[in-house]
């Protein structure tokens, strides 16, 4: 099967398709002009930040990223492997954290996890054999979708900054349930990436 993934033409489509289909969107695009694509590139070091950035800020996940790029050079599961556990603590890492890490690390290095082929599989089947990790779950797995495979339709739906978003450009009473953003992000098929990004680019522009 091919699998599609966003690029500059198709972005674009799915940022005016959406701006039609939802005011509160459009008023987004309106307001702050097209948010980035905030893509990364896929792999293990990827993967790695993506663990890093669970429930922590993403400035306090980067400089602890950073630190670990500084300490072993180039980011391989070989590299992290060699790391004990006060090398990590010092870096920055969680002891759950670490144990995460070196999981991805370990099922990698084996070849019980190949990344690579991950990026001609369906979403459903990315999530599947993501979260067969320790530490690896719906979020993580969502996020590198989104940002590493450049899914288009994805809805990580434990993103605090898309809720508090969701909750606020919706004019909600409350801040939504994990069922009712579930449901919320429906109307938005097939493009929920794009709008997860227009909701981040609400989110950092810290607009009410």
């Amino acid at each position: 099967m091919t699998v599609s993934r966003l690029d500059g033409a198709s972005y674009h489509r799915g940022l005016g398709e959406l701006a039609e289909r939802d005011r509160d969107l459009g008023r987004i695009l309106s307001n702050l002009g097209p948010p980035p694509m905030w893509d990364r590139s896929p792999g293990f070091p990827t993967l790695v930040h993506i663990i890093l950035e669970q429930q922590v800020s993403l400035a306090s996940a980067r400089a602890c990223f950073d630190k670990l790029l500084g300490n072993v050079g180039e980011l391989t599961p070989e590299n992290l492997l060699a790391l004990d556990d006060g090398a990590l603590k010092e870096i920055g890492f969680s002891r759950q954290k670490a144990g995460y890490s070196r999981a991805l690390a370990a099922a990698v290095d084996s070849g019980r996890l190949d990344l690579e082929s991950l990026a001609e599989q369906p979403d459903d089947e990315v999530r599947e054999r993501l979260m067969r990790l320790k530490g690896i779950g719906r979020w993580t797995a969502d996020i590198y979708l989104l940002m590493a495979l450049g899914r288009p339709d994805v809805w990580p739906v434990g993103d605090l900054a898309l809720v508090v978003a969701a909750e606020r450009i919706k004019r909600l009473e409350a801040r939504p349930s994990r069922e009712e953003f579930e449901k919320l992000g429906e109307p938005w098929r097939p493009w929920r990436s794009v709008a997860a990004r227009l909701l981040w680019h609400h989110y950092l522009a810290g607009e009410k």
